[in-house]
């Protein structure tokens, strides 16, 4: 009779490559397209001896390697990013691999040993993604205690700013309204779910708990972008001042919104003047306003390109534009896309664009803030041009 426990074991390493190439390609774990096949890779061998161990009728079966890898990996999973359903379908792909690699071997013994193969193999992936799942699930809560603390550390900021007098609170409220009833029926579905039925489905349970998370993080950014909106307007921001190469500059924005370009498949493009001269300027300001800028442009054109220019208008100050083929924004609204909260709402509007309201009023205050102005040119279904004209040197009242 054959061994199969043994011809697995000759085998752990190719199943393991074959599995590593698969979700690497699989189109349904994205996650996995940012990580090096070592990381995809992870403790699935151990996984696999472990069956072996289980499939030998001559050796003790070794069902703590399986929760213990199993363990560790559900916890790299969480902090990787990955989601649920990312999770069972990489130990889908496992299944299959295992099967496929076995396949020839097991028409040539016994239907009895056939049918005790598949149902061990089913055991151990099934025991595997469980405590995967227990591990992951534990990783994803502990994410979700420190998004509480940090919205309580941001609600008190917000308690002192309500004391001091600040606007747009009610505004504030409003917008808050929609992630927090999120977050607050999400946990409590949780806690129902878990008192019921103590966590034996666990796929749902995760989901609720992504969702959770995702919400809370989109409170926390619009909390931050508000805090910050607020500093602007009480003039509580200083600059830090240094001359600086523009050309280098530039390339750093351009390689922080490069992959949300890819994404979306843009083309970038730049042409910024060679022989600008140095300016005298806060950087991070000015690559905070950039960032925005581009960022803005991307998330509302569907194809096409962004192109950032800059070059000298005079001696005394440059300019940079910002160029997208996107949505265009309508003329009746133009005016009013630098106050806070205002979002001007395409014809078509796409689900996936999660704006707050706050990014082009928080630029614009920047923009003011390095001495500069700001303008917009655009037409519906062409696209948009954000024009920034800033001093070579900024000046500040005690210089002047």
């Amino acid at each position: 009779m054959l061994d199969l426990s043994q011809l697995l074991n000759k085998k752990i390493e190719i199943i393991t490559q074959q599995w590593v190439e698969a979700v690497s390609n699989d189109r349904q774990i994205k996650s996995a397209d940012s990580l090096s096949r070592s990381a995809i890779r992870d403790h699935i061998p151990n996984v696999l001896k472990a069956l072996v161990t289980i499939l030998s009728r001559s050796e003790i079966s070794d069902t703590q390697t399986v929760i213990r890898a199993s363990l560790v990996h559900g916890s790299l999973r969480a902090e990787q990013g990955f989601d649920a359903t990312e999770i069972a379908r990489e130990y889908h792909l496992l299944r299959a691999t295992v099967f496929k690699n076995l396949q020839s071997d097991l028409v040539k013994t016994t239907p009895k040993e056939i049918f005790r193969v598949l149902a061990l193999v089913d055991q151990v992936i099934d025991e595997a993604i469980a405590q995967c799942f227990k591990s992951y699930m534990k990783q994803r809560l502990q994410e979700l205690e420190s998004l509480q603390s940090q919205l309580m550390l941001n609600n008190q900021e917000l308690s002192r700013l309500i004391r001091a007098g600040q606007d747009n609170i009610s505004h504030l409220a409003h917008e808050l309204k929609t992630p927090l009833s999120s977050i607050i029926g999400y946990s409590e579905l949780f806690l129902k779910q878990q008192r019921r039925s103590e966590l034996r489905d666990s796929a749902p349970s995760l989901e609720h708990i992504d969702r959770v998370v995702r919400n809370g993080r989109r409170l926390l950014r619009l909390i931050n972008s508000s805090l910050e909106l607020s500093c602007h307007e009480t003039g509580n921001t200083d600059l830090q001042l240094a001359w600086m190469d523009v050309p280098p500059m530039i390339e750093s924005v351009l390689e922080v919104v490069q992959p949300l370009a890819e994404m979306r498949t843009l083309d970038l493009v730049c042409d910024c003047d060679p022989t600008l001269p140095q300016v005298l300027t806060d950087s991070f300001r000015l690559q905070q306003v950039l960032i925005n800028l581009m960022s803005n442009a991307i998330r509302y054109t569907q194809s096409g390109s962004v192109m950032l220019a800059c070059r000298a208008l005079n001696a005394d100050q440059w300019v940079v534009t910002v160029t997208d083929t996107g949505i265009g924004i309508a003329p009746e609204v133009q005016a009013r896309i630098f106050e806070p909260f205002f979002r001007a709402q395409p014809s078509d509007p796409n689900p996936s664009i999660d704006s707050t309201g706050l990014g082009l009023a928080i630029v614009d205050r920047l923009v003011k803030r390095l001495q500069g102005t700001i303008s917009v040119t655009s037409k519906v279904g062409v696209g948009s041009t954000f024009t920034v004209v800033l001093p070579i040197k900024i000046v500040m009242p005690a210089e002047s």
